[in-house]
């Protein structure tokens, strides 16, 4: 059975829970079963680590980084970010 795509898992509206690596090898999303892990490459200062996992998010999911809110988890490993379109 095919994975389904990570941009098909959400709606506008929908806010969608990621848990963070930062200081990566290397940037990517990764689903691990019901889990949705983000790793990047930058640290995790003055809303570097943020900026990047936006914009890494929103590019796996098919949106533009302005559609994604964080909402929840400025300065932990788990984020909650609000889809808009």
């Amino acid at each position: 059975m095919p994975k389904p795509e990570i941009g098909s898992l959400t709606a506008p509206g929908d806010e969608i829970t990621v848990r963070v690596t930062p200081k990566a090898s290397r940037n990517m999303v990764k689903q691990e079963g019901e889990t949705l892990r983000v790793y990047v490459t930058t640290v995790p200062e003055n809303g570097k680590a943020n900026a990047a996992v936006q914009k890494l998010l929103a590019k796996a999911l098919g949106v533009p980084k302005s559609s994604l809110t964080l909402v929840r988890g400025a300065t932990s490993r788990d984020k909650t970010f609000r889809i808009s379109r």
